[in-house]
């Protein structure tokens, strides 16, 4: 059972671990979940982020699957992903456990999109892709895949951040955001694979573009009636997704074999709307989207080398 708290830590707030006796300080907060609150924190000049927690047993679990995926080496192989595990004395007297990881400096999706135009979204979407088939190489599903944990660099490379979702393919989908469902929606059972991904994908590819009308769509909705035709219909309404209509379909309706084969597809309508927008996206942009799927196939074969 997942337990949550509502406090915040307030900037300049200075987390010393019990047993090892690290001093973290807080900057800001980054995302909440079910089961915890991620901040950006600072020790020694470096940038971490670090996830706390209320219950020991669930955190621990989350621990469990991130050192997993470290030893499968799943995630950058240039620093370790998995920096330290600790306890924390609160000021109520109470212990929650903490665990902290490497960070990559970036800001939540739907706030890279709003600075930075909603041209960059082929390019961000793109590397979301490339992540999501690290895992799912190594039989892995993110589960929580929503704006708040996606984190975009300046050049549109995307880290996902609160690993508190990620499951073992076949098992039931440890954490997850209702909206982006596939349960919600009455499009396929929560067991994790690729396609559960996939489809949160393909929510949160109508979220970006219109959220008020996808949470009004889903607060309107009775349950026996949501659907993935539902979302298609409301995507299709939005005039910058109908081009991208057939994939969001195989993304929504669960027909794509793997994220390797949407990837694919995903580039030929990056292509087509770069070269519909070259007057406003620059050339160096498009340099850059050739480097992801590179950097894709890149993945794949040193995980078939290895056997993960």
């Amino acid at each position: 059972m997942t337990t949550s708290f509502d406090w915040r830590l307030p900037r300049g707030t200075v987390i010393r671990g019990k047993w090892k006796r690290s001093s973290y300080r807080v900057e800001r907060l980054l995302g909440e979940g079910a089961n915890g609150k991620v901040y950006l924190v600072e020790r020694q000049r470096a940038w971490y982020a670090m996830k706390i927690g209320a219950d020991a047993v669930d955190l621990q679990s989350e621990i469990n699957v991130l050192q997993a995926i470290a030893n499968a080496k799943l995630v950058s192989r240039s620093e370790p992903y998995l920096v330290e595990v600790d306890d924390y004395s609160g000021t109520d007297g109470k212990e929650y456990p903490f665990y902290v990881m490497r960070y990559i400096r970036g800001a939540t999706l739907s706030d890279f999109l709003s600075k930075r135009g909603m041209e960059w979204f082929p390019v961000a979407g793109y590397s979301l892709l490339v992540k999501l088939s690290e895992l799912h190489a190594g039989r892995w599903t993110f589960g929580d895949l929503k704006a708040e944990n996606v984190l975009v660099s300046d050049y549109g490379r995307v880290e996902l951040v609160d690993y508190g979702g990620v499951t073992a393919f076949g098992k039931s989908v440890r954490q997850f955001t209702e909206i982006y469902d596939r349960g919600y929606w009455n499009a396929g059972s929560r067991s994790a694979d690729a396609g559960y991904d996939l489809f949160s994908f393909g929510v949160l590819c109508i979220q970006v573009y219109d959220a008020r009308r996808l949470a009004a769509l889903a607060g309107s909705l009775l349950p026996q009636n949501r659907s993935p035709e539902e979302l298609l219909k409301l995507a299709q309404s939005i005039p910058a997704l109908r081009p991208l209509g057939d994939w969001l379909a195989k993304a929504l309706r669960g027909t794509f074999s793997n994220v390797e084969e949407a990837a694919r597809e995903w580039q030929q309508w990056q292509r087509r709307t770069s070269g519909r927008s070259s007057s406003v996206v620059p050339r160096w942009m498009k340099g850059l989207f050739v480097a992801s799927a590179a950097l894709l196939a890149t993945t794949i074969y040193w995980l078939l080398r290895t056997g993960a």
